[in-house]
């Protein structure tokens, strides 16, 4: 039976990983009241700005914080586990792909590019849901060290996961889903970080021991979904205005990011305790 303090501690990391997961995808949902014309014209900015926020939480965030967390000696083994999340991240997306392509037999000739921008859904719910999980790890290890720093930690991992979640919302509407099934989705998606802080909060030496391989495994992630889903669906439009748009919301993306690495308690959000 755990006892008193760990069944405390235990609700108080289930709160907080739970809490962050919910608000941050609620306020990103906000999105889909929106009335459906103004969604459809700020949809394809939400997936440069996505593009954006990929790119710098998967290379600002979590493969720096990979490195440190297993230090210099063991950068190869990082840099094979993001190798190995890259070529995992691709088989699954070539059995989406398939699995579309089976869908309708009479439309096997169907456009390669309309397949691919459904598979784009189911990956950024993996994806998202797996560093979901690394979070709630973060965040149950800040706690354990100090209530404080797991506070400040929840804050910190909200303002990182928000532009995400906003940017999230905007992918899996562009791949053709629904707007309730992607509340719902996003919602279910987001309360695995609650998972994440129950498997530290039990077996905490594993988890901090993998943590740094987790990381770079969910940056892979994230770097597969932003450089081989959304960036080639923006090389479609070609025009310089749309073009100088694209860059600005990819630079817009990166920097929001980049401020949540550098805000006071930021190294809380992503570091080991």
């Amino acid at each position: 039976m755990p006892s008193v303090s760990h069944t405390s501690a235990l609700l108080a990391v289930v709160a907080l990983t739970g809490g962050v997961g919910l608000a941050s995808a609620l306020a990103a949902s906000l999105f889909i009241a929106l009335p459906e014309a103004l969604r459809r014209a700020l949809v394809p900015h939400l997936v440069s700005f996505a593009t954006g926020a990929l790119l710098g939480a998967a290379l600002l965030g979590f493969l720096p914080a990979a490195i440190a967390g297993a230090g210099l000696a063991n950068a190869a083994t990082v840099g094979t586990v993001v190798l190995g999340g890259l070529l995992v991240f691709f088989v699954l997306e070539k059995l989406v792909l398939w699995r579309h392509s089976h869908d309708d037999p009479f439309d096997a000739h169907a456009d390669g590019e309309r397949q691919r921008s459904h598979a784009v859904g189911p990956m950024i719910l993996w994806g998202d849901a797996f560093h979901n999980v690394v979070d709630g790890v973060v965040i149950a290890a800040a706690y354990l060290t100090a209530p404080g720093l797991g506070l400040a930690t929840a804050l910190a991992v909200f303002t990182h996961e928000l532009p995400q979640e906003i940017g999230d919302i905007g992918i899996l509407l562009h791949s053709g889903m629904g707007r309730l099934r992607a509340l719902a989705l996003n919602l279910l998606v987001s309360a695995s970080a609650v998972i994440g802080g129950i498997v530290a909060v039990y077996a905490l030496g594993t988890a901090l021991a993998l943590l740094p391989y987790a990381l770079a495994f969910a940056g892979a992630s994230l770097l597969y979904v932003a450089v081989a889903d959304l960036i080639p669906g923006l090389h479609r439009h070609v025009g310089l205005r749309r073009s100088v748009e694209q860059f600005v919301l990819i630079l817009l993306g990166v920097g929001v990011i980049w401020l949540t690495q550098h805000h006071p308690g930021a190294e809380a959000g992503h570091g080991l305790p």
